[in-house]
């Protein structure tokens, strides 16, 4: 029997952040004229599917980490997506995604708050990784998806009981195996801890330094997608073809 704490009504009280603020260098080529998260996907904004995903799973409050063209973000979205409240931190400068993050922590409500790419999206039961993060008495949990070519992201190892030992840097060759998913769980005061008003990266800078921090990987859906570069953004529209939004 699933514990209360566990149950779907309490996702409804955990704040979101979705890291959207890349300037998505590698994506010039194709989108030049606005921020990677506005991409057009099927005649939609690339963020709106994730504002749909979680609006589905009960999610009421999302914070949008913004930074390059952030005017755009907000213009297309406004304070409101469905049952969503929608709130805005601005970066003036490039801080990274950690650094994004911890400017953010003042709109967070939350202990524990969801972080989530605004460049990527897969498919993940919100409430079996809520349970997963609280049974496993998790500060961090990741979620992961199995790739076919491991290597072009970076892999992350897990022991038998599904901690996370090693983070593994992108290198030539395909390799099946686990990457980060861009969707995670993280305790309030775990982001405490990122260094303010500093450019760092949470994947790179930050996650290998919280690995004996009672860190953790849950193993999502393989149904994932990024749009970080041309062959990957040219692939969202098949992706996506059976979406609704």
């Amino acid at each position: 029997m699933v514990k209360e704490e566990f149950k779907m009504s309490n996702l409804s009280k955990i704040s979101v952040a979705i890291l959207a603020g890349g300037f998505g260098t590698r994506l010039q080529s194709v989108v030049n004229d606005k921020p990677k998260v506005l991409a057009d996907v099927n005649n939609h904004p690339f963020l709106e599917y994730l504002l749909n995903q979680l609006n589905s799973a009960h999610f009421k409050k999302i914070v949008l980490c913004t930074g390059y063209l952030h005017q755009q973000v907000k213009k297309t979205f406004g304070e409101k997506y469905k049952d969503i409240n929608l709130l805005y931190s601005i970066e003036q400068k490039p801080l990274g995604t950690a650094g994004s993050l911890r400017k953010t922590l003042p709109l967070l409500d939350s202990e524990t708050i969801l972080v989530m790419n605004g460049d990527s999206f897969c498919e993940i039961d919100f409430e079996k990784f809520w349970e997963f993060h609280i049974r496993k008495n998790s500060n961090v949990t990741i979620a992961l998806t199995s790739v076919s070519d491991a290597n072009r992201y970076g892999t992350v190892n897990i022991s038998s009981d599904d901690s996370i030992t090693r983070f593994q840097e992108k290198k030539q060759g395909h390799k099946k195996g686990f990457i980060n998913a861009g969707i995670y769980l993280i305790k309030k005061k775990f982001i405490k801890q990122i260094p303010k008003h500093k450019e760092i990266s949470i994947e790179r800078d930050i996650f290998p330094t919280w690995i004996v921090d009672g860190f953790y990987g849950y193993k999502a859906s393989n149904n994932f997608i990024d749009i970080g570069t041309p062959q990957s953004y040219e692939r969202a529209e098949e992706f996506f073809a059976n979406y609704t939004v």
